[in-house]
This record gives C-alpha cells, sequence and structure tokens, in this order.
C-alpha cells in the first residue's frame, strides 16, 4: 500500500530537473546572473549582494523551479585555465547559458573563442543555448546589434540547435525572466534528446 501511495506522490509532485551551464570568461557576470535568477524564482530568496561575489574558481551551484520543472544550474569558472574542466559537464547538461561581457570589447573575440570550442564538443550536439550579452545596465555597451552578428559567424558550429542572443543585466535583473522563459520552453522541447535523469523511474 505505501509503495501505491509513494508511486502517486512521484506522480503528482516530484519534477523532472533538467541541468544548465553557466559558462563564458571570468568577470561575465555568470554568478551575478545565477543570483539574479534565484532571488526572481525562489520565494523568500535574498541573493548575494554583487560586491560579495568573487571570482569562480571550481563552480557554484544553484537552483529554481519553474514551469513545473526543476532547473539546475552549474556556473563554471572561465579563466583560460580552467576551460578545459567545462568538457566534464557537457553530456549530462541539457542546456547552455554562455555569458558574454558586453562592456568589454577587448575580449570580445577571446570570448568568441571560448565559444567556438565549447560548441564544437559532440557532447553538446543539439543541445539549446542561450547567449546572453550581459552589462546592459553599462553605458556604451555592445548591444544586441553588435553581439550577434559575432557569435553568427559560428553559424555552421550552432547547427539547428536552438540558439537565441538575448540582452540582460544581471545587476538589475532586467532580461533575466525571458532568458529563462526562453530556456525552459526549448529544454522542454528537446526532452525527447536529452531526458531527464531518472525519467523512466516509477
Amino acid at each position: 500500500m505505501f509503495s501505491l501511495f509513494y508511486g502517486l506522490y512521484k506522480y503528482l509532485f516530484k519534477k523532472d530537473e533538467f541541468f544548465v551551464l553557466i559558462l563564458g570568461l571570468d568577470n561575465a557576470g555568470k554568478t551575478t546572473y545565477l543570483e539574479a535568477a534565484k532571488t526572481k524564482f525562489t520565494r523568500g530568496y535574498k541573493g548575494l549582494s554583487p560586491n560579495k561575489i568573487t571570482t569562480t574558481v571550481g563552480q557554484n551551484v544553484g537552483g529554481i523551479t519553474y514551469a513545473g520543472i526543476k532547473l539546475s544550474f552549474w556556473d563554471l569558472g572561465g579563466q583560460e585555465e580552467l576551460q578545459p574542466l567545462w568538457e566534464k559537464y557537457y553530456a549530462e547538461c541539457h542546456a547552455v547559458i554562455y555569458m558574454v561581457d558586453s562592456a568589454d570589447r577587448d575580449r570580445m573575440e577571446e570570448s568568441k573563442e571560448a565559444f567556438d570550442r565549447m560548441i564544437s564538443s559532440e557532447n553538446l550536439t543539439g543541445v539549446p543555448l542561450l547567449v546572453l550579452a550581459n552589462k546592459q545596465d553599462i553605458p556604451d555597451c555592445m548591444g544586441v546589434r553588435e553581439v550577434k552578428p559575432i557569435f553568427n559567424q559560428s553559424a555552421e558550429l550552432i547547427g539547428r540547435r536552438d540558439c537565441m542572443v538575448m540582452p540582460v543585466s544581471a545587476l538589475t535583473g532586467a532580461g533575466v525572466d525571458e532568458g529563462i522563459d526562453w530556456l525552459v520552453e526549448c529544454i522542454k522541447r528537446n526532452a525527447e534528446v536529452r531526458p531527464p535523469p531518472n525519467h523512466d523511474d516509477t
């Protein structure tokens, strides 16, 4: 009897969990974005103050529940010496958020090169990709009209996967909702190709 009720409970209340990587160069605003997402989508959560956020050396993890699913985020360090570690997470992820510091024109080419190496991995074939032009709150930053053509140069590597470039300010939270909305729809649509872990468990 217990197993019957437990099975019913899982059916009614257990949410599918999907893993999302947050990648990009160091200082692109990945951890600030994660805090903004948790603040927006988790009732009662008060995010870390931006002046307490330091450069990620390993990884930060966090999660939100939205639109009937659970999103678990892995925010990985973006320093050049840490980027080879990204590969270890590709096979298990269901989507990638790639953060671009749109206020740092000097490192845009470096960011594009890291992006190209990332999407060249066979373990990311078909995985939805959200490119966020961050720091839109800073005057004279590059807007989406400038950032998008740079990354569209990699159309052949991007392939037929869902891919979107959107503006965001992780500091103010502007654009966070729209990005998560788009990502969740893509993850759900792609669930047959990349199902959540233990999807077949009863």
